[in-house]
């Protein structure tokens, strides 16, 4: 690929042109353009950036700053850790949870609701130190 080519190709996905449109007009084949254009940042993120359009996805859902996305990795959410926070905080009455039991403590009887863990069996950490150490003093006797 010549260096007249490459510049070709960067005008052309900051324009927003796709991978195949530019292979075409080049005639060169489409995965060697994705992959110039993936080793030199010029994924779908760079085409967005410079015509200065914003997805809803690219604003934070707490509180609608912009964020800036990486070329790799997880698509962002939230702006900071704070906003993540503060968002799940004020959002936990939305969502469904499924994977609530209820089990009865072996240390104390009595009965508490566990989400995610169906195997425990103590509602808290006293009643689990409690009955192991209460246990364990009788067995020696």
């Amino acid at each position: 690929m010549t260096t007249a080519e490459k510049d070709r190709i960067h005008e052309m996905r900051l324009l927003g042109i796709s991978y195949s449109q530019i292979s075409s007009e080049l005639n060169i084949s489409e995965n060697t353009i994705k992959s110039y254009c993936r080793r030199h940042n010029l994924g779908k993120t760079m085409a967005k950036k410079t015509t200065g359009v914003l997805d809803e996805k690219d604003v934070c859902k707490h509180c609608g700053k912009p964020i800036k996305q990486g070329s790799k990795g997880k698509h962002k959410k939230f702006c900071t850790e704070e906003c993540r926070r503060l968002w799940w905080k004020a959002n936990d009455t939305h969502i469904q949870r499924k994977a609530y039991y209820t089990l009865v403590c072996h240390g104390c009887g009595k009965s508490f609701k566990s989400y995610g863990n169906a195997k425990r069996k103590f509602c808290s950490h006293a009643c689990y130190i409690n009955n192991r150490f209460k246990n364990k003093g009788k067995e020696n006797i």
